[in-house]
């Protein structure tokens, strides 16, 4: 009876994952949605599910690893936010079929905001992409414009004064 009330959460959780695969394969969202971990707590009337213990949450090319996940779900029953939480808290997907490379980000909490379309990594956070990378204490990338900033977050463990980046040369063509 139980998995009953839960079946609406876990279908909007389905929903909003494959939301989040807008910047990466399209058959990602299509594929189904496997979670991990050592305890699970689900409360329906908060619509809040937190999961705990080396949490493993994976949909087609799609990763995310932390020590805590927790899920909220907006008013409407769709998701609202994905926040893990580790150390390092992980997070990697493909950008496309013909580039096998993943797009790979650790921070001590990466969160993505559903609604706002944006995933937001903060303290010790690090963005790689086909030999491209960016450090700093807070990372923003909005997926529906591709567009990322980097700088100061608040509440950080490992303050970093400046960004750090490095950029690989375009190959050129033969």
């Amino acid at each position: 009876m139980r998995l009953v009330k839960t079946l609406p959460f876990l279908l909007s959780l389905s929903a909003a994952l494959g939301s989040a695969s807008a910047w990466a394969l399209p058959t990602d969202r299509d594929q189904p949605i496997r979670i991990q971990a050592d305890n699970a707590h689900l409360d329906d009337k908060k619509g809040v599910a937190t999961y705990t213990g080396d949490v493993i949450i994976t949909q087609g090319s799609m990763m995310i690893k932390g020590n805590t996940v927790t899920i909220t779900r907006a008013d409407s029953g769709d998701i609202d936010v994905v926040t893990s939480v580790g150390n390092l808290a992980y997070f990697e997907q493909q950008q496309s079929a013909d580039k096998p490379d993943k797009m790979k980000g650790w921070a001590v909490t990466i969160q993505y905001q559903s609604q706002k379309e944006l995933v937001v990594l903060t303290d010790r956070a690090k963005v790689e992409n086909e030999g491209n990378t960016t450090e700093g204490e807070k990372i923003v990338y909005n997926t529906k414009s591709q567009v990322a900033t980097a700088g100061r977050g608040s509440n950080v463990t490992t303050p970093r004064q400046r960004i750090d980046m490095v950029i690989q040369p375009k190959k050129k063509a033969e």
